[in-house]
């Protein structure tokens, strides 16, 4: 176990206590080492969710882990931009427009293991806080952090070192049937047992947001989802060496 990639650590959820939590934190900190981006690093992060997170029969309790991160328009590789455009239609792109990227992404599909094969959340683009309350679970899931929205499309240098600095709180979905902030229902929710969903995050020095989010095929009590607040901390610490070399 000598490289990070290789740690292969199990978390039982339904007796996801503090001993587990500091465990898991401790592993997400060193899956940096080796690793030249913040791209390489995210993708160890939501496989070592995605792979150790258990039910009570030690099978897989998520279907898909993913880790996001806010990125301005103009930074984008120009697939990403064209992603971002259509989403907006006819209104032209600002360059400095924050944009949700899929950042890295693992799951029980093998659609699911490849950001570039997603088909509709590879850049969200992130235009007006009107715009983001246009889309629920995007904005529930900043909301639910406790970020001002303002501060995710336009970070302010005054404020940012206090805001940076905070611990945020979970963005928690006890029950995914039929909640309005989860979407694709049907051919999502249903189709794939989705019972809850848990994300957390927090911002980085650049004024950038990272969230990883959940999708478990196991309901998770608010104690066992309330633990993954300190689990933020640790997936920063992992990825802030690489907050000015994101992409692979």
């Amino acid at each position: 176990m000598s490289e990070a990639s290789e740690i292969r650590a199990t978390y039982d959820l339904t007796n996801f206590t503090i001993r587990e939590m500091s465990e898991c934190g401790k592993a997400m900190r060193t899956l940096s080492k080796g690793s030249a981006s913040m791209e390489e690093t995210a993708g160890r992060i939501v496989r070592h969710f995605h792979d150790g997170l258990v039910d009570a029969e030690g099978e897989r309790a998520s279907a898909l882990v993913r880790l996001y991160k806010t990125h301005p328009f103009r930074d984008l590789a120009s697939e990403l931009q064209g992603f971002a455009r259509a989403l907006l239609g006819g209104d032209p792109p600002s360059p400095d427009m924050k944009c949700l990227v899929l950042l890295a992404t693992a799951g029980d599909k093998a659609e699911w293991n490849n950001r570039k094969h997603s088909q509709g959340h590879k850049a969200i683009p992130l235009p007006s806080e009107e715009a983001v309350h246009q889309a629920p679970m995007v904005s529930n899931l900043i909301t639910q952090f406790g970020i001002p929205l303002g501060m995710v499309i336009k970070p302010e240098p005054e404020l940012l070192l206090d805001m940076e600095q905070k611990t945020y709180n979970v963005f928690y979905v006890p029950e995914a049937l039929g909640s309005p902030f989860i979407p694709a229902q049907q051919e999502f929710v249903s189709s794939c047992g989705i019972r809850s969903v848990l994300g957390f995050g927090g911002l980085l020095p650049s004024g950038e947001m990272f969230a990883v989010i959940m999708f478990f095929k196991v309901p998770i009590s608010r104690e066992a989802a309330n633990l993954f607040k300190a689990l933020s901390l640790s997936v920063k610490m992992a990825v802030l060496p690489f907050d000015g070399a994101v992409f692979s």
